[in-house]
């Protein structure tokens, strides 16, 4: 069953949160850091780790394990700042996302999405746009990056760094 609204070829990077692997489309990336000094901004949800000088603008750097309920992302050779670009209020908002690496960017054929799973009405998975499958036994979590935020963890998200 093909997911709706996916009729071509997408590009994804995929990079892995523990022991799974979650993919983002391509177009949302806007580069890959290395794990770098993060200044912790006070007041702030566990979720966001602070924010990081890019080029002299000021990104928010959130750990998608803690959205998720995973453990805190700990700094290793392969962690990284994944720098992706979210829509909200119509406005694009850069963000860095940690991950505890990156694997590569994969072209995912439609025919190899299958749609987010249904798990009750009390588990909220409208921010997972697909699982791709990868060989036979493999699933990749493709994120809808746009929705893994919440309205208010945005607003928090775009106070930090305006008072930065």
């Amino acid at each position: 069953m093909a997911v709706a609204g996916i009729t071509e070829t997408t590009q994804y990077l995929t990079f892995k949160l523990e022991d799974e692997i979650f993919a983002v489309d391509i177009n949302k990336i806007r580069e890959v850091l290395d794990y770098t000094n993060i200044t912790k901004v006070p007041k702030t949800p566990e979720f966001m780790r602070g924010v990081i000088n890019l080029r002299g603008s000021v990104v928010p750097v959130v750990d998608i394990k803690l959205k998720f309920g995973m453990s805190k992302t700990e700094r290793t050779v392969n962690t990284c700042i994944i720098i992706v670009e979210v829509l909200f209020e119509g406005e694009t908002t850069v963000i860095g996302a940690l991950a505890d690496s990156v694997q590569e960017v994969l072209d995912i054929e439609p025919d190899h999405l299958e749609p987010a799973p249904r798990i009750g009405t009390r588990l909220n998975t409208e921010f997972i746009k697909a699982m791709g499958k990868k060989g036979d036994n493999q699933f990749i979590i493709i994120l809808d990056i746009d929705k893994v935020f919440a309205e208010e963890d945005m607003a928090v998200i775009k106070q930090s760094t305006e008072a930065q």
